[in-house]
């Protein structure tokens, strides 16, 4: 086992470096760069031309954007190994700095969304394959297929409009009430961010939870026509235990190994739903890098996102290997 660790140690970290090098190929590649597009705002704003070839080459100076790509991306890889993920061009602040608040909160609603998935998905799937071709079955069927058909999105502007219409209300959109959007962190902060966050983790956690109820349906109605099943039957054990102890462990693997892949995939899923929502988490942020060729800002965010998908990966891994015996033998 130690051995395993290590070899998936060793590919992570050339993972990351690999990632590191094509996500900053992959910024740099759009024709035009932050220069170009910064010359184009303020001459929009009718600055004097003078101001804006000195303000021009000071971004250039202080960035070193007339080094060669390589150059810079060296300088910006070098400094990342060190926990400098470099400045913002935009903002003209550490990129830590700008990703700090919206990352924990991108990170806890993804655990979050993560758990709600779980906690959902997994005994509905189960009862859906005990229960074959039932009422209950055919409507956890019927609202899966539903769920995962319905993007994120259209969710939240149903809602947005389900609230506004009917509800009423004036403020639906955000993760904190008005008074607590610019407060300093406190236990009423925290208790208003719970008041709206449930709904954001339904928004954001209800296509994946449709998906994964298909799936352990699926693989739980596999696992109950294995032999091994039949044969506990036989001996006389009882319906929960067959199900729990037997069936269970086996039909879970499937949605363990997925987690690594779908924590990554809730953070930039979510950021459409977080444009509409005004939510202040990671996906905008990038996009909004993107879009105003921010490189190292951009950069930044993808190396933390990809660092959360390998991560996720490993402790998936991990727990696999925790849950069925097969899979540490084999390692």
């Amino acid at each position: 086992m130690r051995t395993y660790i290590l070899q998936r140690f060793i590919q992570m970290i050339i993972v990351m470096a690999v990632v590191m090098l094509v996500s900053f190929i992959i910024v740099e590649l759009p024709p035009g760069d932050f220069l170009t597009t910064l010359r184009e705002q303020l001459t929009e704003q009718n600055v004097d031309p003078k101001v804006i070839d000195s303000t021009v080459e000071m971004y250039r100076a202080r960035y070193g954007l007339g080094e060669n790509w390589f150059i810079r991306f060296g300088k910006w890889a070098w400094s990342l190994m060190k926990g400098d993920m470099g400045y913002s061009m935009q903002h003209n602040r550490p990129a830590s700095e700008l990703m700090g608040e919206r990352l924990s909160l991108t990170i806890w609603i993804s655990i979050a969304t993560l758990i709600f998935m779980f906690v959902v998905a997994v005994p509905i799937g189960m009862l859906s394959a005990i229960k074959q071709y039932s009422a209950w079955d055919h409507s956890f069927t019927f609202l899966a297929l539903l769920g995962v058909s319905v993007p994120s999105f259209i969710t939240a502007l149903v809602f947005l409009l389900l609230s506004v219409t009917l509800l009423g209300a004036t403020t639906v959109a955000g993760l904190f009430s008005p008074e607590y959007v610019t407060a300093e962190w406190s236990w009423a902060k925290f208790v208003d961010m719970l008041k709206h966050v449930w709904i954001i983790l339904f928004i954001v956690g209800l296509g994946d939870t449709a998906s994964t109820i298909r799936v352990m349906r699926a693989r739980m109605l596999d696992t109950l026509g294995e032999p091994y099943i039949d044969t506990a039957r036989m001996k006389g054990l009882s319906g929960a235990k067959i199900y729990f102890r037997h069936a269970l462990r086996v039909a879970i693997n499937p949605i363990i190994s997925s987690i690594g892949l779908r924590f990554p995939q809730i953070i930039s899923g979510s950021t459409i739903v977080a444009i509409v929502l005004t939510l202040p988490l990671i996906g905008p942020l990038l996009l909004d890098a993107l879009l105003g060729e921010d490189v190292y800002l951009a950069c930044s965010i993808l190396v933390v996102l990809t660092l959360a998908l390998v991560i996720g990966n490993f402790l998936a891994d991990l727990a696999l290997a925790w849950l069925d015996p097969r899979i540490r033998f084999e390692n």
